[in-house]
């Protein structure tokens, strides 16, 4: 299933571009996203085990599904002050 991951920050750096189509499969989880991207975008992992994985507005736990999801987002953590 063909879904669509905008990449924000330093993983958009990483990434070199804002989005990214990716073939995953109906049950994916964010935790299979993360082990696609590590292989799919090889840049991306020494920031890939704090990267943080948004569905909509929220942040997905790894056991979230995501395949299929039209409002993925995945960015590094951010601080402010």
């Amino acid at each position: 299933m063909k879904t669509a991951v905008k990449f924000f920050a330093r993983a958009r750096d990483l990434a070199g571009t804002m989005l990214l189509e990716l073939d995953l499969s109906e049950s994916a989880t964010a935790a299979d996203l993360r082990a696609v991207l590590g292989v799919q975008v090889p840049a991306l992992q020494p920031i890939l085990p704090s990267l943080l994985i948004a569905v909509g507005n929220d942040y997905a736990a790894p056991t979230t599904r995501v395949a299929g999801r039209t409002d993925l987002a995945v960015f590094p953590p951010v601080s402010g002050g």
